[in-house]
């Protein structure tokens, strides 16, 4: 596992951001494996900053998403796929066709998984995976107890994440309960996996994660077996490393 440390949420950024641009230009038709959430929010920027600036080209580029919560079409302001569109793929120039988050309002949220499970086979599988790290080690939607052998899956959000994603919505009672995510295993087939901390309230997970025992009361863990890890936190989120 290579680690990073930024001085900042805005170092921690760009570094993340360069390590994805790299891949995307040694690979120009690569698959990038996305997350959501208020960490990635400034590595898209930057991004989109550098597409701008004509230094990256998205146009052979494929993504899949981690997840998507079940009950929220995509056009949902709280939605994964609106937050997407709204921070990087309207921004750049990837086709719409290229760009892959699990259906929230399928009839079957079950042959949903099964259907993602084979679009990530037959893009030819992720070469570069973005995690964020819950605060209780979750990866995806892959909550504590998760285990390791998962693939795409239904799963029920924590207590701990529906309070950790209230702020995102009017009122408690209106953040989902369940979402459709990439399982563990799922997760680990990536060739490649980039995550990304920031924060203070990140420090003690962070160190259970990655210098603790691999188990699935932490399924951020689980990562420590991987070969190919790149771990970018700043100064707070590695202040007990």
């Amino acid at each position: 596992m290579r680690v990073y440390r930024a001085t900042d949420y805005y170092d921690m950024s760009r570094k993340a951001a360069n390590i994805l641009s790299a891949q995307v230009i040694l690979k120009p038709n690569c698959v990038l494996g996305l997350a959501t959430g208020s960490t990635p929010l400034g590595i898209y920027k930057q991004l989109v900053e550098w597409y701008k600036k004509g230094d990256i080209d998205f146009s052979e580029v494929t993504t899949v998403n981690l997840d998507e919560y079940i009950g929220l079409a995509g056009n949902d302001v709280n939605s994964y796929h609106y937050f997407m569109k709204q921070h990087l793929w309207d921004h750049v120039n990837i086709s719409p066709e290229q760009t892959h988050i699990p259906n929230g309002t399928a009839r079957d949220a079950n042959s949903e998984c099964l259907d993602y499970e084979r679009l990530i086979t037959r893009v030819g599988g992720v070469d570069m995976q973005l995690l964020g790290l819950g605060q209780n080690g979750h990866i995806g939607f892959n909550e504590p107890g998760t285990a390791f052998d998962k693939d795409t899956h239904v799963a029920k959000l924590s207590k701990a994440t529906i309070e950790a994603n209230e702020r995102y919505f009017a009122r408690e009672e209106d953040v989902p309960r369940s979402a459709i995510t990439m399982g563990i295993r799922s997760i680990m087939q990536s060739r490649r996996i980039l995550v990304v901390a920031s924060g203070v309230k990140k420090s003690e997970i962070l160190k259970r994660a990655f210098f603790g025992p691999v188990t699935p009361s932490v399924p951020a863990s689980v990562l420590q077996l991987h070969n190919d890890v790149t771990l970018v936190g700043d100064a707070e989120a590695l202040s007990l490393i």
